[in-house]
Formats: structure tokens, sequence, C-alpha cells
């Protein structure tokens, strides 16, 4: 019997090397494998159930979050961050006003109480439709009660319409101060400090969107202009307040304005100015504000302040439940989100796409189940030709037999209104921000930048105008003339096509037009919009040009869905035990905190404004520096 050779020793220690990674490996994953399964298994054993909903209990809608018309990040990304308990993430305006109307017919709701200091953003139309959600709980017999450490004058103005409200005595009160809107203007900092020309090209003198890159100050007209909508809106602001509050607008009004005066008198007591000018009903702390509540309600000793209440997340997980539960097989009026600025391509929710967002008014189009659409605007505008892919898109769905209607939310101005104009009906709310039919387009120049680190431009080309629209050498005059040309061939674009859409002459849109913005209730006046209303009003007008009775469809969104494994992902993340998981992974905290993005609007509009189209001198935008959360 042969004997096995023995091996040497330089053999042996490879051998016992190899063996030792084998067993690191196969130990390696199979701890992955138990670890997976046993997610796999928390997973599916987590689900602790929705909170229960008893009997008189109190809806307490206490976000921390910015309002948004519609989500910017993916379910995932918002499940990381929500799993690892951060802060500062986002609340949809569509299910802040679910949950008010159906707490209204909810018998197990006895009260709503409004702690709205956590929520920021929104601009003043979106919280003019929170208002009237609110008036709807009152109506239907729900008390609401508010409660405040000091709030930013958007929430005061929904929190001002609740049956009763207390603000904490050391807290920040309320201060109504009025709207303004400032911005940085970058001239001489671009210009005499760098060395960096920028080109304007524009019609109307009242298109100021990109005034910041040539001049110090505002310009005469964008102040006059400016100036205008905004009383509009204060003035309305005023008589929402009042008519909450039960005042007199002009007495608010007459307290604003002597305001430094009046908070003096109060000794510098903020809360106690409050109260004395019936902003407020009275000071209370938390801990006061939450025994009034137990009073009042019922007591739970085991809930936060103790008394009986569900949070507003807890609130919407019940009703999206029994949403899912029920199959629904009526006829359906599509509502597609038009938000955030208008760019080229395919963009993820939050930013409007041309590309994208037309994809999903097509999916609107070829799904047999669909009677009409409302297109949902809140967009300061952004790039001319990406607007015009979704106007198209508008018009296809009407020669498809499918009636558009547009609901403007806080904005919807420039090329938020280009993508409105076709629609049968728009509606606005009185203090939506519209108008800005303008056309600009901005061309740099670099070689004096260039100059101060010794740095020329310098060679030949077979014709006049070869290389001109190079920005390291100066603007040659005949390149500023294509470029002007450009753009106000896209100005009669806009004018002509919005003429055509609202039965008017070019003359009377251009009389109107130049740029200018509007509040929603000036925009009726000048016959760009058709009517004041909601979201909900835009709905039942169209489902009354699509034939459809009352109660006899339902409303259904169309938007960008998430991969599967996002899906699945984002219900880990949600689920107890990946919430315990990702609150102490640094590593997940870091990658979600990266993913916030944080540029500047103006620079956005800036590098949007250099990213030329191939075969384009110049790209045209049709935007509007009307930001209404900056009010």
């Amino acid at each position: 019997m042969n004997q096995p050779a023995r091996r040497g020793p330089i053999a042996r220690f490879f051998i016992g090397v190899w063996d030792a990674m084998n067993f690191t490996r196969r130990l390696i994953l199979n701890l992955l494998f138990f670890f997976l399964l046993f997610l796999f298994i928390a997973i599916l054993g987590s689900g602790e159930g929705l909170a229960p909903l008893h009997g008189r209990t109190a809806l307490v809608i206490a976000p921390e979050d910015r309002l948004v018309e519609q989500y910017t990040t993916d379910p995932f990304t918002r499940a990381l961050a929500e799993g690892m308990g951060q802060r500062g993430g986002e609340l949809q305006l569509r299910d802040l006003l679910a949950a008010l109307d159906h707490a209204a017919g909810d018998g197990n709701i006895e009260r709503v109480v409004l702690d709205l200091d956590g929520l920021t953003g929104g601009g003043m139309a979106s919280w003019r439709e929170v208002a009237a959600a609110v008036d709807r709980v009152r109506e239907a017999g729900k008390q609401v009660v508010a409660f405040s450490e000091g709030m930013m004058q958007g929430p005061y103005l929904a929190a001002s319409h609740a049956d009763e409200l207390y603000v904490d005595p050391m807290g920040g009160g309320v201060l109504l101060e009025g709207f303004a809107s400032y911005r940085q203007y970058y001239r001489e900092g671009l210009q005499d400090k760098l060395g960096v020309d920028i080109h304007l090209f524009k019609v109307g003198e009242y298109k100021s969107a990109a005034e910041p890159f040539i001049l110090d100050a505002a310009s005469p007209e964008s102040k006059e202009a400016d100036l205008y909508w905004m009383n509009d809106l204060w003035q309305r602001y005023l008589a929402d307040v009042g008519e909450g509050r039960g005042l007199d607008p002009a007495r608010l009004a007459a307290d604003v304005d002597s305001l430094p005066e009046g908070i003096a008198a109060a000794g510098g007591d903020v809360a106690q100015y409050a109260v004395a000018h019936g902003l407020a009903d009275g000071l209370m702390t938390r801990e006061q504000f939450g025994d009034l509540m137990t009073e009042r309600g019922v007591a739970d000793a085991d809930a936060e302040y103790g008394y009986r209440q569900i949070s507003l997340k807890d609130y919407l997980a019940h009703r999206k439940g029994a949403i899912k539960s029920a199959g629904d097989a009526r006829p359906q009026v599509a509502v597609v989100v038009a938000a955030g600025p208008i760019t080229d391509g395919d963009q993820p929710p939050g930013t409007i796409g041309g590309e994208s967002t037309s994809a999903l008014l097509r999916e609107a189009r070829d799904d047999e189940h669909v009677e009409a659409v409302v297109l949902r605007v809140s967009s300061p505008g952004g790039g001319v030709f990406p607007s015009e892919q979704i106007r198209r898109e508008v018009v296809a769905l009407q020669e498809a037999g499918k009636p558009v209607v547009v609901s403007m939310g806080d904005v919807a101005a420039s090329g938020g209104y280009w993508i409105s104009m076709d629609a049968e009906r728009i509606y606005a709310d009185p203090s939506t921000i519209t108008g800005s039919i303008g056309i600009f387009g901005m061309f740099p120049t670099l070689p004096r930048a260039l100059d101060k680190v010794g740095i020329h431009t310098d060679g030949v080309g077979t014709t006049p105008i070869a290389g001109a629209f190079d920005i390291t050498r100066p603007l040659d005059p005949q390149v500023g003339t294509v470029i002007q040309s450009v753009i106000e061939k896209g100005y009669r674009d806009f004018t002509g096509k919005v003429a055509q859409a609202r039965g008017q002459s070019v003359d009377q849109i251009d009389q109107v037009a130049r740029g200018r913005v509007w509040s929603g209730a000036q925009a009726l006046d000048r016959g760009l919009v058709d009517e004041m209303g909601y979201l909900g009003d835009a709905v039942a007008h169209a489902a009354t040009l699509a034939g459809l009775e009352e109660d006899h469809y339902r409303v259904r969104y169309i938007e960008k869905q998430g991969s599967p494994f996002q899906q699945w992902m984002g219900g880990f993340a949600s689920s107890g035990i990946g919430a315990m998981l990702l609150r102490d992974s640094d590593l997940v905290r870091g990658l979600v905190t990266a993913a916030v993005p944080g540029v500047e609007r103006d620079l956005a509009l800036f590098r949007d404004a250099l990213a030329r189209d191939p075969g384009v001198p110049v790209k045209t935008l049709a935007h509007c520096f009307c930001d209404p959360e900056g009010l």
C-alpha cells in the first residue's frame, strides 16, 4: 500500500494559510447568511401594527418637517432618515389636508391640537388651504386648539383659525411683520472682483430673475412689480387672520406698523403683547396646556402630557391602511404633480423634468381607467424647452379626449405658467404667485478673469462667428445680436401660445406679460386664470368635464415610483428593528446627510443658464425669482 508523500514545510505552510482563508470565508458567509435571515424574520415579525385609535382621541398635529407639495426624496431615503430619528423631513400638503378632512368626520377624533412651531416652508396659498381645512373641522363640530412657543407667519395663519390659541409665556409669541423679498446681488463680486462679465438678454422690463448677476440692487421695475403683488397678498393675509381671530384687518395692520412701540409698551414681553392685541387667547406652558387637554379629554398616563392622543403620522397610517384594504374599480381622475424648478431630462420627484413629467402625463393618457387629469403646478419655472415638452403632453391628453384642469399651488410662474396655459380651466388661490411671462438668457465671458492669472485666448476661425461662442473670448456684438434674436423669438412663442390658449390677442397678453408677476387674484382680473379655488375644486371640475358623477370616481396620484429594492428597503427602515439599527449607524447617517441637497437656488439658476444645449447659442429660460416660502 502506497503511503502518501509527505509535504515539505513550505507546502504545509501555504496549505495551512489556504485552509485558514477557506474557514474565514465560510465563517463570514455563514454569519452574513444568518444576519440576513435574522433581519428577514425581524421584519416579518416586527410589524408593530397601527397605533390604537380609541374614542375621544385628540389628533395632535405637531410635525417637525418642511411643508412641501411633493416629496423631494425617494421612499428609501425618507425611511432611512425617519428610522434614525432625524428631524427636518418633509410633510406633503395633501397629507396634512387629508388628515384634517378625515378627522372632521371621524367619530373617534374629539378634537384637533395644532402645534405648528416645527413646520416650516409652504407659501401663503398652502397655508390658506390649511386654514380652510381647519375651518372645516370646526364646522363639523370638532374643537381645534393651538399651542405655540413661537411660530412663523405662515403657520400662524392656520393656527389663527383654531377655536383657541395659547402661547408659552417665555416663548417667541407671535410677531406679524409683513412680507418682504430681498436677494443678494453679485455684479460687483463677479465683474469688479473676479473679472467675470455676465451678458443678459431678455424681453420684458419686469423680468428680474437674472438681475442679481448684472446689478448691485433691484431695478425700479422689479421693486414696483414685487411690491404690487406682495401688497395684495399681505392685505389678504390680514383679512384671513382677522377672520380667524375676530379682529379688524385695519387694526391688525396698524398694530404691525407700530410693532416696535407696542413691544416696548409691553416691556419687551412678546407673548403678553400677543395676548393683549388679540393674537392669542392666553399664556400657558406646554405642561399646563397638557393639563387643559387632559381635563377636556381622556386622561392617559402613558401618553405624552397625559391625555389620549394620536400623532399625525399614526393617524395617516390608519387612513392609508383603510385605503389600501379597499379595492376601487371606479373611473379615475388622475393628479400629476409638477413641483419645483423645470429642468431637462429625467428628474426625481420635487423637480420637474421635461422627460419625467411628460412620462407621467403619457401614463395618464395611456391608462384606460383615467378619464380626466388635474395638473397640480407649484413651480417658479425654468427651461423653455422642457416646459414646452410638458405643454405638448397636456395638448396630447386633450386630443385623446381626456380633459386637463390645472390647479396652481403657491407659485406657477414663468415656465410654471407655460405648462399650465393650455388647460381647459386654470384654478388658483388668490395668494398664488403667477404670471412672469417672459424669457431671458445669460452668457458669461471670462477674458478679464483669465487676464488676472496671465491666461489669454487667441487663434483663427474659418468664418467671422466661428468660435465666437467661446466664453474665454470677449463677446462679439454679432453674437449678441444672435442671442437677443433667439430670446425675442422665445418671447413671441410664449405670448403667442398664451394668446391662443386664453382666447386673447397677442397685444392683450403682452400688456400683462413682459415678465411681470401677479397674485392669483390679480391674474384672474387679467384673464390669466379662470377661477379661484383649491385642488379639490379642480378635481371636481375635471370630473364634470369627463362626465363623471360625484362619488362615482376616485382620485389617483400618478407619481414616479421607487425601484422594488427601494420600496423593500423603505419598508425595512420603517420597521421597528430597522429603525433601531439605523439610528445607531454612523455610516448610514453619514450617507443620508451627504445626500441632502444644499445648493442655493440662485447659483443653481446660474449653473442651468450656462449649460448650453447642443446647437443652441444660449439656453432660453422662463424662470421667476418669486419664492413664496421667503415671505
